[in-house]
């Protein structure tokens, strides 16, 4: 069985740099209800994928309450258990809902905050290859750092949730 439904297609969105959180001008994509998980391990199945798509540095937990982004990586997350609404793009952002078998990729620099989240939420994050992930808070001066290291961020080698020939191969050109 696969767990990647066929045809699965993100929705993209960009999102403009608001003064504080820089975003990206490669868009934020949105699978959304692309994975068959299995119940009782729905963890597992969305970890296994993205280590089979080369994304690896795997956790699991939730998303933070408070807005924040990472200059230095992309992230991917993927929805194991629950449902969270959860504001991508910074304050002027869009706010999405977020449901198990969900997968959001963003690009450095996309701000990400839960605004809330069922008690089960859990979601499974990631990393492309080579880069370390830090939390960056929207000030001024992280601001203008990040406009520095965000372009120095190199393309992932392949889309974690549809690999080497996905849409994210595509999309982030």
């Amino acid at each position: 069985m696969s767990v990647v439904r066929d045809h699965a297609e993100p929705l993209a969105i960009v999102f403009e740099d608001d003064g504080l959180v820089p975003n990206n001008i490669l868009p934020f994509l949105v699978y959304q209800g692309a994975l068959t998980l299995d119940p009782k391990q729905p963890e597992q199945t969305i970890e296994n994928l993205f280590e089979t798509n080369d994304w690896g540095g795997t956790w699991r937990n939730g998303i933070f309450d408070y807005l924040h982004y990472h200059a230095t990586v992309h992230e991917v997350l993927g929805a194991a258990r629950g449902h969270a609404r959860v504001r991508f793009g910074g304050d002027r952002g869009q706010e999405l809902e977020i449901k198990a078998g969900d997968v959001a990729i963003l690009p450095a620099g996309t701000g990400h905050q839960c605004i809330k989240a069922s008690e089960d939420f859990c979601v499974i994050g990631a990393y492309p290859p080579g880069a370390k992930m830090e939390i960056t808070r929207p000030t001024p001066e992280n601001h203008a750092e990040a406009l520095e290291t965000i372009p120095k961020v190199a393309r992932p080698p392949a889309d974690p949730v549809t690999g080497k020939h996905g849409a994210l191969m595509r999309l982030w050109r």
